[in-house]
């Protein structure tokens, strides 16, 4: 089938609208029609040439949730009706890394960024008999997509799908970052550096866990603003103005936990967290940097003498099929915040408005809603 969908041409440029040939489902496979897609910074990595891919054009997104519409051979467990959020991790359940408990961390993710499907290694989008990337094996800046079962996670088909698209990346990846990879635990001080589509559910998360303080740093005042919201006790502009009253009003511990949840984490950001961490506790690095970035600031008698350990997470440390329904037992229960996340509904046509508002800090995540019109 043809279907409209946004792409990147070439790197630096902007999203185009175009159309695509989408196949269907092969063994393993399902379509999904999609309500929605996430705005995440890490599809601007790609624009940007900070993550590599092997061809242009790219076909972004990788939030999404939807209704399956086609279900390929030799699937289990899913058919046509069922509402699904999709994971930007795979998880195929029998690979090494899944079978010991790390399905966070599923071998098939090793293709994410080649566009080569897991089922057989061909390309399920195409352009003019080309294939095109789908960033994440997924796609969904498009209202169709075709994805391995490995990436669908089946959902109660009473929970919007709008905001369910957020739990396939931020928001899974933001609460896992404080409660399951920085294991907050209660009475402890938590620092979220970067409080965006990520670093914002690294906040609920750490209250929902009962850390005593919950410190956010972000220059832009609207998301401290919503920081305060979410459940965090103080905020900051900077590190450096955080630095002298978390230590104050610490007595001197400063934080169990420091999170950076920045849209794009340089080398300097290490240290600067580690600063702001007391004796044994621990930096979570969640942001996405540079590839081919490998230089970091460290200070190596600091991290050793007062034995701090710097450790690094993807999707919040949790296996998709285990933190998705998790998350959203809670968010019945009232305990996570889904709809208040997103600021602002775009068409796809306004895509890279979504994204330039993104930069310019006035979202906490934007979301690409379709309509029958897309489709």
């Amino acid at each position: 089938m043809k279907v409209k969908a946004a792409v990147v041409e070439e790197i630096g440029a902007p999203w185009t609208i175009t159309e695509v040939e989408l196949g269907d489902p092969v063994a393993g496979e399902v379509q999904v029609r999609l309500a929605a897609s996430g705005l995440c910074h890490s599809d601007a990595h790609v624009v940007a040439g900070a993550s590599p891919v092997p061809l242009m054009p790219v076909l972004g997104g990788h939030e999404g949730a939807g209704v399956i519409t086609k279900v390929g051979p030799g699937v289990t467990g899913l058919e046509e009706g069922d509402h699904v959020v999709l994971a930007f991790i795979p998880a195929c359940g029998t690979c090494p890394s899944c079978a010991t408990g790390l399905q966070n961390l599923c071998d098939e993710g090793a293709g994410l960024l080649t566009g080569q499907a897991i089922a057989d290694k061909t390309f399920r989008v195409t352009r003019d008999g080309r294939p095109v990337i789908q960033m994440c094996l997924l796609g969904t800046f498009a209202p169709y997509v075709t994805v391995s079962q490995a990436s669908v996670v089946k959902i109660e088909k009473d929970i919007p799908l709008e905001t369910a698209a957020l739990l396939g990346c931020g928001v899974s990846t933001g609460w896992g970052s404080a409660t399951e990879i920085g294991n907050t635990r209660p009475g402890d001080t938590v620092v979220v550096i970067g409080v965006g589509g990520v670093g914002i559910n690294a906040v609920q998360g750490a209250k929902f866990a009962g850390a005593r303080f919950v410190v956010a740093i972000d220059p832009v005042e609207f998301k401290r603003k919503k920081a305060i919201e979410f459940g965090a006790t103080h905020t900051y502009a900077s590190v450096e103005e955080a630095a002298a009253e978390i230590g104050e009003f610490t007595w001197g511990k400063m934080a169990h936990v420091t999170i950076i949840t920045v849209g794009e984490i340089k080398g300097e950001h290490i240290q600067q967290a580690l600063s702001l961490t007391g004796k044994g506790g621990q930096v979570v690095v969640t942001g996405m940097g540079d590839a081919t970035q490998s230089t970091v600031d460290l200070n190596l008698f600091e991290l050793t003498l007062l034995q701090k350990r710097v450790q690094g997470a993807i999707f919040g440390g949790v296996g998709p099929r285990t933190q998705i329904p998790k998350l959203l037992d809670l968010y019945r229960s009232g305990h996570l915040k889904l709809d208040e996340l997103v600021t602002t509904r775009y068409s796809i046509e306004d895509i890279n408005q979504g994204y330039q508002d993104m930069f310019d800090g006035k979202n906490l995540r934007g979301v690409v809603v379709y309509t029958d019109a897309d489709r």
